[in-house]
């Protein structure tokens, strides 16, 4: 009996482990906002890729060397959807990564994740971030100096970030996004909406008041007019009446 060659069997890379896709409702919402907020930035640039709470593969043939970064960029990927992302078939090193941080995974991203990303990664520029602020630093990021990692120094209270070209800082108690360049904060996509909204609305109404005033001011210039014709008028009068006295 011929013995059967059997077909080697497939590597499978998981896209998923079947966890929440954070601990909170407010890392959740988060997580979705910064991937929104910083794909945002860059919709014009079509060799930017932003994603999130994807699977990272970083050795080739060995799927248990994954990590999955809550938040990240990287430049060279165009903004087609990944499922997971292979450094062997895209991009090596990332450009940016933000962890959202909470007591559960406090030492994970202080200690096993920042070792990757320095070592292995060499993202650029990683920042975490705790929006409960209930570990010490609930804010903090970290620049890759060299072969090692510097921590970055607050400006104004927010962390300037080179690869985004933006600064990351909290607004109203909420991680947001600060443009240095224009001088300005920005978020997601509703509150951007809404901010449009309200400058429309509050445009709409300095035009309505500058069109009231425009009338109100055309309207007194033509009681003016009409009273200056209406006294030129009582004037003429009198002076004929003075002529026909003095005849």
């Amino acid at each position: 009996m011929k013995k059967r060659i059997g077909a080697a069997p497939t590597l499978v890379y998981p896209e998923s482990d079947g966890e929440p896709m954070a601990e909170s409702g407010r890392h959740v919402r988060l997580l979705l906002d910064m991937i929104e907020m910083i794909d945002w930035h860059f919709r014009d640039a079509p060799d930017v890729h932003v994603c999130g709470n994807m699977f990272l593969y970083y050795e080739e043939g060995n799927p248990r060397k994954v990590i999955s970064p809550d938040v990240f960029m990287v430049r060279g990927v165009s903004k087609k959807d990944l499922r997971t992302y292979k450094t062997w078939e895209q991009q090596p090193y990332l450009d940016f990564v933000l962890e959202l941080a909470s007591p559960s995974t406090y030492t994970k991203d202080f200690n096993e994740k920042k070792a990757i990303y320095e070592q292995i990664l060499r993202v650029k520029e990683y920042c975490i971030y705790d929006p409960y602020h209930e570990i010490d630093p609930s804010f903090v990021g970290f620049r890759l100096v060299g072969d090692t990692y510097q921590e970055i120094a607050f400006v104004e209270g927010r962390l300037p970030c080179e690869t985004l070209g933006l600064e990351l800082g909290e607004r109203d108690g909420v991680l947001r996004l600060y443009d240095p360049v224009k001088g300005m904060w920005f978020g997601p996509g509703r509150e951007r909406t809404a901010e449009a909204e309200t400058r429309a609305y509050e445009e709409a109404r300095a035009r309505q008041e500058a069109e009231s005033h425009a009338v109100a001011e055309s309207r007194a210039r033509q009681e003016a007019e009409s009273r200056a014709e209406h006294a030129e008028a009582e004037l003429t009068e009198l002076r004929a009446a003075l002529e026909r006295l003095n005849q």
